[in-house]
């Protein structure tokens, strides 16, 4: 790009009202705001109301604001794809409905960040850094390495995957990729995107130019056992597609181990994500990544056993 990068922020939110109505005023309080391709919310088909929020957008119209009611519940990843399918610009930064930029010079940094990352293999998508709303503390969940100890002090670096709650990605990447995998209805929808951006030659990029406070508890939010089985069968789908079949396997039985500790021994459940799992070869489609994205995932020391 020449050209600054247009940019679009998108938020998917369900339920949240309030906490949606603080991030639309935050957004609306950056540098630069009016100049947003546009602001696009997604009511995920919510139970409970939003007219403050509506009535606050009601009250912007000097900003891009688009806010509309899906048909039903898309999920995360449909609603993604949805969202973005309604932007042209350049860059599309997608938010968690529970955040804020701490900055306010934000939107002038992600253009930075995008404008300067031409290159080989330019930065596709961008993570930020995230911190808890309540405590101030650097957030490990929203931290996009695995060697958290190791690079938590430095301000940008390249990795192999790029966390939900607060992120961007070049629409170039979606154009040479395809969207969101639509069979994933919550988690590790990420990952499926990521090794598909490296295996078009982009990178992943972690910069703390851009700064978020996000309200999840730092205890984190209660993981129930059917979310927590999808997340174990999706990321086996994730391995079974990408990465050679060793890392299949040995995600499918690191996860199975993984989803009785968290479930407290629910062999149930377990069983059904055994079902799920054993599905995967036959409902997924292998599309291997090539050698220079392999060469990438352990140039960046990414995990990749599980």
């Amino acid at each position: 790009m020449n050209a600054a990068p247009t940019i679009s922020i998108v938020i998917i939110t369900y339920n949240r009202p309030a906490d949606m109505l603080d991030l639309a005023r935050n957004i609306a309080t950056l540098d630069e705001a009016e100049k947003l391709e546009s602001i696009i919310i997604v009511n995920n088909r919510s139970t409970e109301s939003y007219a403050e929020l509506e009535a606050f957008i009601a009250s912007q119209p000097h900003l891009p604001f688009k806010y509309y009611v899906a048909p039903e519940n898309l999920g995360v990843s449909r609603g993604r794809n949805d969202a973005l399918q309604r932007s042209n610009a350049d860059v599309l930064v997608f938010l968690d409905d529970d955040a804020l930029f701490s900055n306010a010079d934000a939107l002038v940094q992600i253009r930075t960040i995008f404008s300067e990352s031409e290159g080989t293999r330019p930065m596709g998508i961008a993570s930020f850094k995230v911190y808890y709303y309540a405590t101030g503390e650097l957030q490990q969940t929203a931290f996009p390495h695995k060697q958290f100890e190791a690079r938590k002090h430095l301000h940008r670096f390249d990795t192999a995957y790029f966390v939900g709650c607060a992120h961007a990605i070049r629409r170039t990447v979606f154009e040479k990729t395809g969207l969101y995998p639509v069979n994933f209805f919550y988690g590790m929808e990420e990952y499926d995107l990521s090794y598909r951006t490296l295996d078009a030659g982009f990178s992943i990029g972690y910069d703390d130019r851009v700064v978020i406070r996000h309200k999840e508890s730092p205890g984190g939010r209660l993981t129930n056992r059917d979310k927590l089985r999808g997340m174990w069968v999706n990321k086996s789908k994730v391995a079974w597609k990408y990465l050679p079949k060793k890392y299949f396997y040995s995600t499918a039985f690191m996860w199975s181990l993984e989803y009785l500790k968290k479930s407290e021994w629910d062999f149930s459940g377990w069983l059904r994500g055994w079902r799920g799992v054993v599905r995967v070869p036959r409902e997924e489609r292998r599309v291997t990544i090539g050698g220079p994205a392999m060469e990438y995932l352990r140039r960046v020391g990414a995990r990749l056993w599980y």
